[in-house]
């Protein structure tokens, strides 16, 4: 019989000269691919603070927060035991995104956390690169509004038709 928990975290999309940080995640041959960065709220954190502090941790780039984006939710069965579950439990978890910014392509993957790689990204392939379905679609999202503060359309040029 497994209990259900829900918990709670917050991540960036962090975006910089049209690219985006990207982290490949490797825990002994599972839970394998590349993901956003994102984590644990810790006790007195806001969620802007662990969006921040998660981005640093887990990516190693200096961020800010630009906008708020939305959220996710998912489940999954826990793997490990923790003070919250047990393994096996089946973990309810929401996931608060921000849009982020930074002031250069400087990454370097938390390796205790299993993570093998890190980089920034050009939008298509990071389209193909993210493992889950969830965090295509907050990065989509991220994408727009970045587009839209930098007054980028995908529009033709005249000369161009």
């Amino acid at each position: 019989m497994t209990n259900e928990s829900l918990t709670t975290s917050c991540g960036g999309v962090v975006i910089y000269r049209n690219k985006v940080l990207l982290l490949y995640k490797n825990k002994h041959g599972t839970h394998v691919g590349w993901v956003l960065p994102k984590g644990k709220i810790e006790p007195g954190e806001s969620q802007e603070e662990t969006a921040v502090r998660e981005v640093k941790e887990e990516g190693g780039a200096v961020a800010r927060v630009v906008k708020y984006l939305g959220n996710t939710h998912y489940t999954f069965r826990s793997t490990r035991a923790d003070e919250t579950s047990e393994i096996g439990d089946i973990l309810e978890k929401t996931v608060h995104w921000y849009l982020m910014s930074t002031s250069s392509f400087n990454s370097k993957h938390q390796a205790e956390e299993f993570f093998a790689d890190s980089g920034f990204y050009k939008r298509h392939e990071a389209e193909y690169l993210l493992k889950f379905h969830d965090e295509r679609q907050i990065m989509r999202k991220a994408f727009q509004e970045y587009d839209t503060r930098n007054n980028k359309t995908h529009t033709r040029r005249e000369n161009d038709k």
